[in-house]
C-alpha cells in the first residue's frame, strides 16, 4: 500500500518544556522541569531549543515539511503558574495557534506533558486530591480560549511512564503505593476536563496518549505467557481501559493489590470515570517489550527499558531486535502489532503521537546532517503502519517524535530526534541556527507523495 487515506494527518511531535526555553520569561512559572536535578553532563531545559523566541521560523520550517499537523503542548506553568491566568502566556499559545493555522498546520494540543508547576508540586502535586481541581480548571481555560480552533486534544501525556518511571523523567520520587495514588488521581482528572470538554460542545476529539509498547512473552511456557498478560495489564491496559471504558482493568487491580500499591477510590472516583470517556485515542510507540516470569535481576531502569515486579514478571532482552545507540529495541512489525492489539480491544481512532529514533546527530562543516538511520526507521515503521491500515486499523495520523531538536527528558541535547537540526550542544549554546537534515528532505517527500510510493 503505497497511498494513505486522503484526510491523514502527517505531522511531528515536541513538547513545551522541551523546545521552548524562556524558562522565567513573561510570568512564567517554574515547572518541576525547571528544578528538578539533571544527569552530569547533559543540559538543562531553560534555554532548550528556543522555541519561544523562534517559533515562527520554526513555523516555517514546518510549512516547507509539508506538516498536515503539529502536535505540541501547553505549559501549566505559563498560563497558570500559580492558580492565576498570565495573560502573556496564553497570548504567546494564541499566536502559535494562529499561525500553524495561516499556514495550514492543524493543531494538535497536549495539555499536560511531565510540567507539573512547582506550585503545585509544593502542595503535593497529584497525590493531592485538590490537584484534581486545579487541572480542571486549568483544561477549562484552555478549553474556552482555543477550543474552536483546536481540533485534536490529548489529556495526559505517557501517565504510565509517569506511574512506572517517574523517577527517571522527573516526576515523581514516590513509592509504587503514593505513585499509583497519583495516577488514580490523574484519571480521574482526566476523565473530568474529558466531561468539561463534552459539555462544551466544541467539535474537536479528546483522549490519553499513553506511551503503549506490546509485551511478548520470552517463551511458549505458560508461566512466560502469564508474565507477558500482568505486565501489559499494569503498563497499557490500566490507563486505557480507564480512558475508554471508564472503569480500571482487573488484572492491573490484583497486581496492585497483591503488592499493596492499590489507591483509594472513592464512590464519586467512579462516577467520574465512567462519565468521562474518550473521543480517540493518541499513542507513542518506541519499541515492544519481552518478559518472563519473575526472577531477581538488575536492570537499568527507564521508560522504554522496563523493570520487575516479584511474583508477576521481569523485563528481558529480546535477542531477536537490534538496538538504538540508546539501548532501545527497535521492532517495526511490533509497530503492526500494537496498532492491532489496540484497535481490536477498543475500536476507536488511533493517532500516533510519537514514534522515532533518538541518535547523536553530526552537522558537517558544509552544513548538512546525513541521518540514514533516522530515514531507515521511520520507513520501516511507516511501512508497518500501512499494513496496520490494511488490516482494518483506524488510523488517522502520524506525528513522529520529534519536529525538531529538543531536549531529551533525561539524557539532554545528544540524543537528538528531530527532522530539524538545533546548532547547540549540552555545554554550549553556540548560535541555535535551525539545519534541514537528510530526514527533513526524505519526510517531506513522503508527506507529498501521501506515504512511501512504492
Amino acid at each position: 500500500m503505497s497511498k494513505f487515506p486522503e484526510a491523514f494527518l502527517w505531522g511531528a511531535s515536541t513538547s513545551a518544556y522541551q523546545v521552548e526555553g524562556a524558562w522565567a520569561e513573561d510570568g512564567k512559572g517554574p515547572s518541576v522541569q525547571d528544578i528538578k536535578e539533571i544527569p552530569q553532563g547533559t543540559t538543562n531545559f531553560k534555554v532548550a531549543s528556543d522555541h519561544y523566541h523562534r517559533y515562527e521560523e520554526d513555523v516555517k520550517l514546518f510549512k516547507e515539511l509539508g506538516l498536515k499537523a503539529y502536535r505540541f503542548s501547553i505549559s501549566w506553568s505559563r498560563v497558570m503558574p500559580d492558580g492565576q491566568v498570565n495573560p502573556a502566556g496564553l497570548a504567546f499559545y494564541q499566536k502559535l495557534i494562529d499561525l500553524l493555522l495561516e499556514n495550514e498546520i492543524q493543531p494538535i494540543v497536549t495539555v499536560f506533558h511531565f510540567d507539573l508547576p512547582v506550585a503545585i508540586a509544593k502542595q503535593g502535586g497529584w497525590e493531592n486530591r485538590e490537584t484534581i481541581q486545579a487541572f480542571a480548571d486549568y483544561c477549562q481555560v484552555l478549553f474556552e480560549n482555543f477550543g474552536h480552533q483546536v481540533p485534536l486534544w490529548q489529556t495526559i501525556n505517557e501517565q504510565n511512564v509517569m506511574a512506572l518511571a517517574g523517577s527517571v523523567i522527573g516526576t515523581s520520587q514516590k513509592s509504587m503505593k503514593e505513585k499509583f495514588q497519583e495516577n488514580h488521581h490523574m484519571l480521574v482528572a482526566q476523565a473530568l476536563v474529558t466531561q468539561q470538554f463534552h459539555a462544551g460542545n466544541f467539535s474537536g476529539k479528546i483522549g490519553p496518549a499513553p506511551n503503549i509498547a506490546s509485551i511478548y512473552p520470552a517463551s511458549e511456557k505458560p508461566a512466560d505467557q502469564l508474565a507477558a498478560l500482568s505486565m501489559s495489564a499494569l503498563r497499557n491496559w490500566l490507563f486505557l481501559d480507564a480512558a475508554v471504558f471508564g472503569t480500571y482493568n482487573h488484572n492491573a487491580w490484583h497486581l496492585l493489590e497483591t503488592i499493596g500499591a492499590a489507591p483509594t477510590v472513592t464512590e464519586a472516583d467512579r462516577k467520574i470515570l465512567a462519565a468521562g470517556t474518550c473521543d480517540y485515542i493518541a499513542l507513542n510507540y518506541y519499541n515492544t517489550m519481552t518478559v518472563s516470569s519473575y526472577f531477581q535481576k538488575e536492570t537499568k531502569l527507564d521508560q522504554q527499558s522496563g523493570f520487575g515486579i516479584p511474583g508477576f514478571f521481569q523485563v528481558v532482552e529480546n535477542t531477536h531486535l537490534p538496538m538504538t545507540e540508546f539501548g532501545w529495541p527497535i521492532d517495526p512489525e511490533g509497530f503492526r502489532f500494537t496498532l492491532n492489539e489496540i484497535y481490536s480491544r477498543y475500536r476507536l481512532p488511533l493517532l500516533i503521537t510519537e514514534n522515532g529514533i533518538g541518535a547523536k546527530d553530526v552537522l558537517t562543516t558544509d552544513g548538512k546532517i546525513h541521518d540514514d538511520y533516522r530515514i531507515d526507521y521511520l520507513q520501516q515503521h511507516i511501512k508497518q503502519m500501512a499494513l496496520a491500515i490494511e488490516d482494518g486499523v483506524d488510523v488517522i495520523g502520524y506525528c513522529p517524535w520529534s519536529a525538531i531538536d529538543l531536549v531529551s527528558t533525561h539524557e539532554g541535547i545528544a540524543k537528538r530526534y528531530g527532522f530539524i537540526y538545533v546548532n547547540r550542544t549540552d555545554d554550549q549554546l553556540l548560535d541555535l541556527a535551525r539545519y534541514k537534515k537528510d530526514s527533513f528532505y526524505w519526510y517531506q517527500n513522503v508527506i507529498d507523495k501521501n506515504g512511501l510510493g512504492e
